[in-house]
């Protein structure tokens, strides 16, 4: 994995261009929530419309499962939309935690407490509320028979991280002190105080979710994008464009710029 990061950073390295046209789209935690998710692409489609960037990509940082009622509904539009844009779909730690599921079932006794019952109920699973061993495994089988393999394959497409300029792409954020081509798995699906405390320069502005805020988070050393879409109805995204940063969010406030 720490090849894969090193050939990732290497390939974008410290290259600064001058007139770079590419527009970043970044979103939040969706967490199965297919109406904020229609409603954050339509308002990024008419960004796109309106402004017409040469070089438009689309990130999303993972997340996008659980705790909702609309995990499948949520995979099979970002499956789709990614079909026909230049767009990036991120590893978040409860995909992680599907996948780990379908092969070791008892993970289940952990994921359910973070909304993991909810998306097995998208597939239409019906689970007790808290499935024993002998549950736990049909549920695992039940579900890899009811998933569709486009939502299978989707999900074990998806990276770690993805780079762009000055700009690092990840769902929790990333170890200080460790070099961004040297970070762990297990930091950039799972981290929090240690990195969201960390006021050091990571070499790149690193934009990220996972921790829940109660507006974005645009700060010199990272961004965090994660509104807590499944408790507020507000995702965000974070429109980057060299420097200028600009925030698109679902509910009444359209806009603002940082």
């Amino acid at each position: 994995m720490r090849s894969f990061l090193q050939r990732l950073v290497g390939q974008t390295g410290d290259r600064e261009h001058e007139g770079d046209e590419t527009c970043i789209y970044a979103v939040g935690d969706i967490h199965g929530h297919a109406d904020l998710l229609h409603e954050i692409c339509a308002r990024i489609d008419a960004d796109i419309g309106r402004f017409r960037p040469a070089r438009p990509i689309q990130v999303f940082l993972g997340d996008y499962i659980d705790r909702g009622p609309d995990s499948r509904d949520v995979i099979a539009m970002l499956d789709q939309r990614r079909r026909t844009r230049s767009m990036v779909c991120l590893l978040g730690n409860h995909e992680a935690c599907l996948l780990e599921f379908l092969v070791n079932p008892d993970m289940l006794a952990q994921w359910r407490q973070f909304g993991g019952l909810q998306t097995l109920m998208s597939y239409g699973l019906t689970p007790s509320p808290n499935p024993d061993a002998s549950e736990r495994r049909a549920l695992a089988r039940q579900l890899i028979r009811e998933m569709p393999p486009a939502h299978l394959a989707f999900l074990r497409s998806l990276p770690l991280c993805y780079v762009h300029k000055r700009y690092f792409f990840v769902h929790a954020g990333v170890r200080p002190g460790v070099a961004l081509n040297q970070q762990r798995k297990e930091d950039l699906l799972w981290i929090r105080d240690d990195f969201l405390m960390s006021e050091d320069d990571f070499g790149k502005v690193v934009v990220h979710g996972h921790t829940p805020v109660h507006e974005a988070e645009l700060l010199r050393n990272r961004i965090n994008v994660d509104t807590g879409a499944y408790a507020t109805g507000r995702l965000t995204c974070v429109k980057l464009e060299g420097a200028r940063r600009t925030l698109l969010m679902t509910g009444n406030r359209a806009a603002r710029h940082g």
